[in-house]
């Protein structure tokens, strides 16, 4: 009896997993499909570019603020824009990644 219950939640995993690459297999194939488009191809570069552009903007208010309302040896201000460029990217390389495009 053990073992049938072992079976089937080894079955249901089995079967979570196939969905899982079979959602992932249609979603590519619909991506390169797409890719064909130039409204895709301008859309992309638009999502990367506001991906990268509203962290660092992010990271340079608070940087002005916290030079302006705390006294410091250091500039936040540049800190906090390499921080948000850097967090910028990774958030574009994951959009890239997830759509599959090179």
């Amino acid at each position: 009896m053990n073992q049938s219950k072992s079976e089937s939640k080894d079955r249901k995993k089995s079967n979570n997993f196939y969905q899982k690459i079979n959602k992932k297999a249609v979603r590519k194939i619909e991506a390169r499909q797409q890719r064909k488009e130039i409204w895709f191809v301008l859309g992309m570069f638009g999502m990367v570019g506001w991906s990268v552009t509203i962290p660092t903007l992010i990271g340079i208010g608070i940087g002005i603020w916290i030079d302006t309302h705390i006294p410091s040896p250091y500039s936040w201000t540049l800190m906090l824009l390499i921080v948000g460029l850097f967090l910028g990217c990774l958030i574009a390389w994951y959009w890239i990644e997830k759509e599959g495009t090179p």
